[in-house]
């Protein structure tokens, strides 16, 4: 069975939300990522892994090393999520204040 990644996948973990903020500055490479992580090279690949499968960064292989780039604009789905849920939230809101106004009267 194939996993479906998506954007929300990606963001949901403290260490690939770090990668991405950290490649938000540029590209790295895996090494440059490593570094900052006290986990191995192995368990940072695999967050990279996945967030390269939930299309939140591409990896390109340039001579002996990869490459890793943060595709930001794939965040935008995350940040319309957020607008609209704001929204739903506001409105339950102000008919909850409507409620305990009439309520006290």
């Amino acid at each position: 069975m194939i996993e479906r990644r998506d954007v929300f996948q990606a963001i949901a973990d403290p260490t690939r939300r770090m990668i991405i903020q950290k490649l938000s500055k540029g590209p790295l490479n895996i090494g440059q990522i490593v570094e900052d992580f006290d986990m191995s090279r192995q368990a940072v690949a695999k967050h990279i892994k996945i967030l390269s499968e939930c299309g939140v960064i591409t990896v390109v292989q340039k001579g002996r090393e990869q490459f890793c780039e943060a595709k930001l604009s794939q965040l935008d789905e995350v940040a319309d999520w957020v607008t609209e849920s704001r929204k739903l939230w506001n409105q339950r809101f102000e008919k909850l204040d409507m409620l305990l106004k009439e309520t006290k009267k």
